[in-house]
């Protein structure tokens, strides 16, 4: 039986040679990670009567969606799971300094080839960019895997989408997906696996490919996964001392479909209110005013994505009309972007750099919108009420796009 990476890696985590398309499987994690909602997860581990994690080894977490504490009740929530850390004697904890958990995954060398990953967040999908098996679950789900270190589940169609074309100046690996999620639609890839594949994701960075695999939850995609090659074993080459194995689908793996996008003549794009596949070509809306720029989350935070910014924004300023916000996606990528000067950059320029995490993405502290406020966002949803006031409108681009935008006050392309 030929198999893809999603069967493959599925079939080693239950113990089988060979699993088929639906089959439930009692699958074997590798790695369970849990943010700020912890919180609930331990509220289930307890109420289920579990005293201790099967592996406090591998299990991580870390707080990123509500950091520095903004409410007494978050601050509570925190010190609760920091007493269960200790308690539990997880060595694996990241507190309010390290950033994003699907960044610090990767950083920390948690997300590794042919291994599976489950997250009570739904961007879990991001571990695919380094041919891991992401999953996102809910937090009774993490309970149960705390308590066992398995669950069920059914092993996924695989849907096969072949990248050609080369990119234009300031086109980005957010264009890619967002078109991508235009054409197919949020809800194309519900409970299936993902392979991103062809000769435009072997030129991607690793930043670019997270960018790509972390989006893929937007089409309603299980996971997503990007074959392993020298890039991803460079990226990992210090981050881990464990043996990578990579996996690579059969050459006649069974996809339910092969999709081929040429991106050669891709522009710039866009997606409107209030859905993430209301996408139109940058062009179309050119002049509208903006009163927020975001670039950051776990979508477009990392050092490629600041370092474009920083070109884009050096030696100019953000519009008096505009609040920009910088946020970096993890410590080591603010560490990065102080080296290469970038920081300083965004703050002569006028925007305000935060503390690496989540930020605005869920409206939960900082950026929130006033009613009939627009921003312009590198973040992966554009929810009403996303970003505070569901009177609100959230547009998402890339960064080369927000940081124009900055600049100009208004949509705008980046000059060619």
């Amino acid at each position: 039986m030929q198999m893809t990476i999603a069967q493959k890696i599925l079939a080693k985590a239950c113990g089988k040679q060979i699993v088929e398309i639906g089959e439930i499987i009692d699958a074997k994690v590798d790695v369970a990670m849990s943010h700020d909602n912890a919180f609930h997860v331990i509220n289930a581990f307890k109420r289920i009567g579990a005293g201790k994690i099967w592996d406090p080894g591998r299990v991580v977490l870390l707080f990123d969606h509500r950091v520095p504490a903004e409410s007494e009740n978050t601050a509570i929530y925190h010190a609760r799971v920091r007493e269960f850390v200790k308690n539990q004697k997880i060595k694996n904890f990241y507190d309010i300094r390290a950033g994003i958990c699907h960044q610090v995954l990767a950083e920390n060398g948690f997300a590794l080839p042919g291994e599976l990953v489950v997250g009570t967040d739904s961007h879990t999908t991001t571990a695919g960019a380094l041919n891991c098996l992401g999953v996102g679950i809910g937090t009774t789900e993490m309970a149960g895997v705390w308590t066992t270190g398995s669950l069920w589940l059914k092993v996924p169609e695989t849907i096969k989408l072949n990248i050609t074309g080369k990119l234009q100046r300031h086109v980005m690996s957010k264009d890619i997906i967002l078109r991508i999620i235009n054409g197919l639609g949020c809800e194309y890839a519900n409970y299936k696996a993902v392979e991103f594949t062809g000769p435009t994701i072997n030129e991607m960075s690793i930043d670019g490919r997270m960018t790509l695999c972390n989006m893929a939850a937007e089409m309603g995609a299980k996971t997503a996964l990007i074959d392993c090659d020298k890039k991803t074993l460079q990226f990992l080459k210090k981050r881990t001392r464990i043996s990578i194995k990579p996996v690579k689908a059969d050459r006649n793996a069974d996809y339910e479909e092969v999709v081929n996008i040429d991106i050669t003549d891709l522009e710039p794009q866009i997606a409107c209110p209030h859905s993430p596949d209301n996408v139109v070509s940058v062009n179309e809306l050119e002049g509208m005013l903006i009163h927020q720029a975001v670039i950051g989350s776990c979508t477009n935070g990392r050092l490629e994505d600041l370092e474009i910014a920083s070109k884009i924004l050096n030696k100019r300023k953000v519009s008096r009309n505009v609040r920009m916000l910088i946020i970096p996606a993890s410590q080591e990528v603010y560490l990065g972007a102080l080296k290469r000067g970038f920081i300083e950059t965004f703050i002569k320029a006028g925007a305000i750099v935060l503390n690496p995490g989540c930020g605005p993405c869920l409206g939960a502290h900082q950026g929130i919108l006033a009613p009939g406020e627009r921003c312009i966002s590198t973040t992966n949803r554009n929810f009403r009420g996303r970003m505070g006031s569901t009177k609100a409108e959230i547009y998402l681009a890339s960064p080369a796009v927000v940081a124009a935008s900055a600049i100009k006050g208004e949509i705008s392309l980046p000059a060619r």
